[in-house]
């Protein structure tokens, strides 16, 4: 922890432990209303709790914009927290949003949901490997349907192939009840959620996705525009640019993942809606439209005199 002025004087460095006390006796002595910057680290949530009700106002630090702490010659932390305490008092720092309590306890369940799903499908990867390696088709589209469950009931297997299917097996009963119960505790937080009824109406957008926008979003007013959002969950092309060139890749994937993930969920059921098709086709006619009215449009003739000049000027100058 390091104090300074709003002139940069360094008052005072200290090594502190992860004590809830401790942090706050260190508070004290930088008088009422400080300014603290917060690196985000890992566990910072109890840290920006504590500053915030002993009266600081509280800065997180974002880690791309000081990601170039760790090309200095010395790093350590009592560099790093002089650094970020300069970015603050020069209005210089690379923010990110504090999101609220309420906010941050239903990010714990969504994502943990999310982990349960994720692990349970590596699972059931493993059941379709043993399958694979014992010569078994797979004749139906849901292997852990009421068909798929009666078939491989009626399986005999190797030993060592049929232990870990049972394995595999039981642990995908042990996540399904994890994950309902997830699911209900997430419903049941957001049963009066007015944003959360509204994203519902979004095509493609159910009660599962519509809860992973509202947790990672949070409060939605903070962008200024819907794209200032889509560049903050990483669904923009990169952009480069110096002088004349202008360089566009892919998108940036610098936000949160999930939000990602459930806008993918929710276009790929799309494909019997009529969302889709009409924007589609209302793009083609454009592009036809706009490929007719070149082809009818002559060129101008003063481009082919200007083009003339042009070549028998770059001729005499060779």
């Amino acid at each position: 922890m390091v104090r300074m002025t709003a002139a940069g004087e360094r008052l005072e460095t200290l090594h502190l432990d992860n004590d809830l006390l401790e942090l706050g006796l260190a508070l004290r002595r930088a008088g009422e209303d400080p300014q603290v910057v917060l690196e985000a680290t890992y566990g910072w949530y109890w840290a920006a709790d504590v500053l915030a009700e002993a009266g600081a106002q509280v800065h997180l630090a974002h880690p791309l914009g000081i990601k170039g702490f760790a090309y200095r010659r010395v790093k350590n932390d009592e560099r790093d927290a002089a650094d970020l305490a300069d970015l603050l008092r020069m209005n210089r720092l690379p923010e990110s949003w504090i999101a609220p309590r309420e906010t941050r306890q239903l990010r714990e369940l969504v994502r943990h949901r999310a982990k349960l799903v994720a692990l349970r499908t590596g699972l059931k990867c493993e059941v379709h490997a043993v399958l694979a390696k014992q010569g078994v088709a797979v004749p139906m589209s849901d292997l852990f349907g009421y068909r798929g469950q009666t078939m491989l009931e009626a399986l005999c297997l190797d030993d060592g192939f049929a232990q870990r299917m049972d394995s595999a097996r039981q642990l995908i009963c042990v996540f399904d009840n994890h994950v309902d119960r997830f699911e209900r505790l997430i419903k049941a937080r957001l049963k009066n959620h007015g944003g959360y009824q509204a994203i519902q109406v979004v095509p493609g957008v159910g009660p599962l996705l519509g809860a992973v926008f509202i947790a990672e979003i949070g409060d939605v007013t903070r962008f200024p525009s819907p794209a200032h959002l889509a560049s903050w969950a990483g669904l923009t092309p990169r952009h480069r640019e110096s002088d004349t060139k202008i360089h566009r890749g892919h998108i940036t994937k610098q936000g949160s993942k999930l939000v990602r993930w459930a806008a993918i969920e929710a276009v790929q059921r799309l494909q019997h809606n009529d969302l889709l098709p009409s924007c589609a086709a209302s793009k083609a006619a454009s592009r036809n439209a706009a490929a007719a009215t070149s082809a009818r449009s002559p060129p101008p003739a003063s481009s082919s005199v200007s083009s003339t000049t042009a070549c028998a000027t770059a001729r005499s100058a060779a």
